[in-house]
């Protein structure tokens, strides 16, 4: 039987978690779709380092099963001069991208090591992270369908809804864009 862990960490000491669960990142996004090499682990880091150091609201949830890191997920409130509705691909209302620094929380990643999926750990993962926040609403992007069908059944499970599509990067693949209103 699994005997799983949660714990989360916020500000500072969320930064300091990465070398915890670097590992099951590198294990998770090797597989397909995503197919990561060195240099996107190294992308992976540094992207990881500077959000944690300049994101207000940073938090980290680590899942782990006898000290093994099995499962991780973090993110952070988007400030309000934050460019991310700006890649999306179909125009959102003005009321909608408005960012305040308290009205939107985004995820960044949450993943599963294989062996320890369908077991509900990433669910338990969503719940801890999103524990205590005072937001109105969570955001993501995830790969589209059939390339991340299992993650956009949990999502909508979730009740997270499709609100466009968003390319983040000139190259980077096309995602779709989801919301979770926790007002209601």
């Amino acid at each position: 039987m699994v005997e799983v862990t949660y714990r989360r960490w916020e500000g500072p000491e969320a930064g300091h978690q990465l070398d915890a669960f670097l590992p099951a990142y590198e294990e998770v996004y090797v597989e397909p779709p995503y197919c990561e090499g060195p240099r996107d682990v190294a992308e992976f880091i540094e992207r990881f380092q500077q959000q944690a150091a300049t994101r207000p609201g940073f938090r980290v949830v680590l899942a782990s099963d006898g000290g093994e890191v099995i499962g991780f997920t973090y993110g952070y409130r988007l400030p309000a001069d934050t460019g991310w509705w700006k890649s999306s691909l179909e125009p959102l209302p003005e009321d909608f991208t408005r960012e305040t620094g308290e009205r939107t929380f985004v995820i960044i990643e949450l993943a599963v090591r294989k062996p320890w999926r369908r077991r509900g750990i990433a669910a338990e993962l969503h719940a801890q992270l999103l524990d205590g926040l005072e937001v109105e609403r969570v955001t993501l992007t995830m790969r589209p369908e059939p390339e991340a069908a299992p993650a956009q059944s949990a999502y909508a499970a979730w009740g997270y809804r499709k609100v466009g599509r968003s390319q983040p990067w000139d190259g980077a693949p096309v995602y779709d864009s989801m919301i979770l209103d926790l007002r209601s």
